[in-house]
């Protein structure tokens, strides 16, 4: 497959003025914005383990952000009743409406996917669950539908081969997206996809309006993880910010005022969702790194 030049539909008449409002900053540092509007979100997988076991509700959820004055939810689908299906119309709605009433933007939510599968019947049912989770995310509001890449860990030709499914997939995807309103953005989830150079290249390849990435600053592991993030950036339409970051294989504290330099410099705005992860008490945990992130924002 050639690669295709980045972001083509800039040619078809969406300019480059309009870029900060899809939160995508190009490689380049040609378009500067001077007023930078970030805003902080929680990734609802922080709370995993109370979530599954029914301990927190997400109106219990909702709560704690309005309290801790957290503006949006970045509500990862598993917690919603019913997935991998679909739920009602009423519930997703009514998610919606609570949200709302808290104060609080969804900011995205995210599915469990696999593209690098090397069935095509199978890999075509991933396809129809992203799909019915694009309704879904519009129908709730969420402007982003975090997905995966998949789960094989391969290299070489191996992983060009499978490569090219994954992004024939996120292709029909986002185009599915775009008619629905809502954009399909991969994570980098250090299994398919371990470094900046795999991301470029799904995301090049790719090329689609309403296709991005949500960048997971922990999880590059095969080079300097700040030089990483620097060369995805430009594709971010979304963010997981963790409390560590993988440098080399080795768990380490995240240098959030290193990697808010590196935000600012670029041309990002949006929201910077957060996610704590491991042992302890999550409340407690998101206070902890949520005073932090803030205090790095300045």
């Amino acid at each position: 497959m050639s690669q295709k030049p980045r972001r083509s539909f800039l040619k078809k008449g969406l300019g480059l003025t309009a870029l900060p409002l899809l939160g995508i900053a190009p490689r380049s540092g040609s378009l500067k914005v001077k007023n930078k509007n970030l805003k902080l979100s929680l990734n609802a997988y922080s709370f995993n383990a109370s979530l599954r076991d029914n301990s927190l509700s997400l109106d219990g959820l909702f709560n704690f952000c309005a309290e801790n004055a957290i503006p949006a939810i970045d509500l990862t689908a598993y917690y919603i009743k019913a997935y991998p299906e679909v739920p009602d119309d009423k519930l997703l709605y009514d998610i919606k409406k609570k949200a709302h009433y808290k104060g609080l933007d969804i900011s995205g939510t995210g599915v469990r996917n696999d593209f690098t599968l090397g069935d095509a019947a199978q890999r075509k049912k991933e396809i129809k669950h992203v799909k019915d989770w694009i309704v879904a995310a519009s129908k709730m509001g969420a402007p982003v539908l975090r997905v995966f890449a998949g789960k094989a860990k391969v290299q070489g030709a191996e992983w060009k081969e499978l490569a090219e499914g994954v992004i024939e997939a996120m292709q029909e995807c986002a185009v599915f997206g775009a008619e629905n309103g809502v954009i399909v953005a991969m994570q980098n989830h250090n299994d398919f996809i371990k470094s900046a150079d795999q991301v470029n290249y799904i995301m090049e390849n790719v090329d689609e309006e309403w296709f991005g990435l949500v960048l997971d600053v922990g999880s590059y592991s095969l080079k300097d993880p700040y030089e990483e993030i620097s060369e995805n950036i430009y594709h971010a339409v979304n963010w997981q910010i963790k409390e560590n970051i993988n440098h080399f294989g080795e768990q380490k504290p995240v240098d959030l005022k290193r990697l808010m330099k590196i935000i600012n410099r670029s041309d990002y705005n949006g929201y910077l969702p957060i996610e704590t992860l491991g042992p302890g008490d999550p409340f407690e945990k998101v206070k902890h790194f949520l005073k932090a992130v803030r205090k790095s924002m300045g």
